[in-house]
């Protein structure tokens, strides 16, 4: 059985090109749900980046990004989880209504 991490890594603007080019053309991190959303939606300034794959994809995505970007921990990791959970279970609704 896989276990699944999920991590949320805070990018500045400046370096959030960077970023996505780092992280996406990795072979390893490439492979894992990575998605980057900008900071607004909590207020803050910058971008956070969604990892959710393997601890091989975790780390590995860590390791890359440690010179422009900063893991989130505690009550802002739990903030910014909310927000993608939400914005993904509009997209789920719009998508529903599609097929009604």
């Amino acid at each position: 059985m896989v276990v699944k991490l999920e991590l949320v890594l805070k990018v500045s603007s400046e370096n959030v090109d960077k970023a996505r080019n780092v992280l996406l053309s990795d072979e390893i991190v490439s492979r894992a749900n990575v998605l980057f959303r900008d900071a607004k939606i909590i207020g803050e300034e910058g971008y956070y980046v969604r990892i959710i794959g393997t601890d091989e994809q975790c780390y590995r995505a860590l390791e890359l990004a440690r010179d422009f970007a900063k893991e989130v921990k505690s009550e802002e990791r739990e903030r910014v989880l909310s927000k993608f959970e939400e914005e993904g279970e509009a997209a789920l609704e719009g998508f529903g209504r599609i097929f009604r």
